[in-house]
């Protein structure tokens, strides 16, 4: 899909595409929220549960710290739940919430059946079917208890990002809206990483470790956080000039 010379180049500069793929995700989720409005962001945050829920396993290497490819669409979750909590307020951010945490539910419990259905070997596709179905049972059967510390960590955090934005927000008023976007993401993720790593970890390596691994990819969330910042101003501009488009 991709042509071979860009494929080579991110391949040598794996920094590079890290900051491509981020700026690409929350690209695309203020674009759907100009197009669509509210409902452009609730696409954008079920689809970022999916990639994360994929993706997630993936690990690599960025900046010599190890993470994994769900960190970037994840936390383009709590972008979206922002945007949504300053443009239409809280009941429409939580209502997103749990839209998400369903779709997750739902995605996880259909992959849990598509496993179930064994490759063809009745026909020239039997040569590539099983190594497919092989690879497919890997993502899709990957470590429940991951699964489940993942949507702990999620409902948690994200009902706790819309309420921290709120608070901010009641103190502050319509000032300072990148203290409120920052200032609700950073405690939200820093909530979900500990809860995820003492869930996922702290029965193996006890909870000071487990608190320990999660911390690089607390960096990165970090770095995220800072990064939307130009892109909420982008989304409220956004919402400020299409909204009578947006509310039909």
């Amino acid at each position: 899909m991709i042509p071979d010379p860009i494929v080579a180049f991110f391949a040598a500069n794996q920094e590079i595409l890290w900051f491509t793929t981020l700026f690409i995700d929350l690209g695309f989720t203020v674009i759907l929220f100009r197009l669509f409005g509210k409902a452009g962001l609730q696409v954008a945050i079920s689809t970022a549960i999916i990639l994360a829920n994929i993706q997630g396993p993936k690990l690599t290497v960025i900046f010599g710290l190890e993470t994994t490819m769900g960190v970037i669409f994840y936390s383009s979750i709590f972008f979206a739940t922002d945007v949504l909590s300053e443009n239409y307020g809280k009941k429409e951010a939580n209502k997103a919430v749990w839209m998400g945490f369903v779709v997750s539910v739902i995605v996880l419990f259909m992959l849990s059946f598509a496993v179930m259905y064994l490759p063809t070997d009745i026909s020239a596709a039997a040569g590539f079917s099983q190594p497919l179905h092989d690879a497919f049972v890997v993502i899709a059967n990957f470590a429940p208890l991951m699964v489940f510390g993942s949507l702990t960590a999620y409902l948690i955090s994200q009902k706790f990002d819309v309420w921290a934005f709120h608070k901010i927000k009641s103190m502050t008023g319509e000032k300072y809206l990148w203290l409120r976007n920052n200032g609700s993401t950073i405690l939200s993720q820093m909530l979900d990483t500990a809860i995820f790593s003492l869930i996922i970890w702290a029965h193996e390596v006890g909870i000071a470790k487990a608190l320990a691994l999660g911390f690089a990819k607390f960096v990165f969330k970090i770095a995220i956080a800072l990064i939307d910042t130009a892109f909420i101003y982008w989304a409220r501009r956004s919402f400020l000039r299409h909204k009578p488009l947006m509310e039909d």
